[in-house]
């Protein structure tokens, strides 16, 4: 540790080494962690109006978390069937989206990383980023004419006849997923670009003249050496897809409700912090959980998601 501190004030000097690690502490500690804490708090206290907090009825309780699992007391169902479902739907969702964009970003990462460069790569890399100069709020208004009745794909597909009625495909969730999807793709492209990058060349053309297929150079070769910035790609699209609530807010259908909707329902419609801290507690921990289980499977370390 004494080695790698001495390397650090070395490259970045005494000054500028002191004023990273003080911002980066100032936002990890005051921005992240305290603000978690917090809420975990919140979510084991009961909805109490503000004359009675930290009062004698200000206790640690489980009510809030109970209530995602079997609901209100009194209900005639023995448990909370639309959160729950809402929840599982969402997790769902957000795996789908990360295998949408695994799949279609790998070979985008694989092409800008193993290209000689030039001027053809700069524009490349150009254009993908270009799109992401807008807001995202503003992105998934444009996706939801894009999509909708009266939209550019609707028209396309009537203009030449091949359907009879635009398709709705806000209801159908297409345009949800799409814009989940394409709101993350450089969260994708840029990790594994980063590593595919790095790999010799030479290794790919041994394989080659060894005889060795493509899709077997890809799972023997390249697969396993970008696997961290697969992991890194795919744990940021999970999280945030999970986390989404502009696209779902703006893309979703009248039955695609997501979980941080029910968080945010709590918090600015109900004025239930308290509910609303215990709703994001569970889903933060159940997508931290899925993800250490995913790299445990996959044999993927955390520093490996860090280079």
């Amino acid at each position: 540790m004494n080695g790698f501190m001495k390397d650090y004030f070395r490259t970045n000097g005494l000054a500028m080494g002191w004023t990273l690690i003080l911002l980066v502490g100032f936002w990890v500690v005051f921005l992240i962690i305290l603000p978690q804490i917090a809420m975990l708090d919140f979510s084991f206290r009961p909805n109490l109006p503000p004359p009675e907090m930290g009062g004698p009825k200000d206790i640690h309780t489980l009510d809030n978390y109970k209530y995602l699992i079997y609901g209100a007391q009194g209900s005639e169902s023995t448990y909370n069937i639309v959160d729950l479902s809402v929840f599982v739907r969402t997790l769902i969702a957000a795996v789908f989206v990360t295998i949408f964009d695994l799949v279609l970003c790998y070979p985008i990462a694989y092409y800008l990383g193993q290209s000689k460069g030039g001027g053809t790569l700069r524009v490349l890399v150009l254009l993908l980023i270009i799109p992401y100069w807008i807001n995202e709020i503003l992105r998934a208004f444009a996706f939801k004419i894009i999509f909708g009745d009266s939209g550019v794909i609707n028209e396309v597909l009537m203009f030449f006849h091949l359907v009879d009625s635009p398709i709705d495909f806000i209801k159908m969730n297409v345009a949800l997923y799409a814009g989940l999807g394409y709101a993350y793709i450089l969260l994708m492209i840029f990790p594994m670009y980063n590593v595919i990058e790095s790999l010799d060349r030479n290794q790919i053309e041994a394989a080659r003249d060894m005889g060795a297929s493509w899709a077997m150079i890809h799972r023997r070769i390249v697969i396993p050496f970008a696997k961290p910035g697969i992991s890194s790609g795919c744990t940021m699209v999970f999280m945030l897809s999970a986390g989404a609530l502009a696209a779902p807010q703006i893309l979703g259908g009248p039955s695609s409700l997501w979980f941080t909707q029910r968080v945010y329902q709590w918090f600015n419609m109900n004025g239930n912090w308290t509910q609303g801290s215990a709703y994001a507690i569970v889903l933060l921990v159940t997508c931290i959980i899925i993800v250490l289980s995913v790299m445990k499977l996959f044999k993927v370390n955390m520093g490996d998601i860090g280079k």
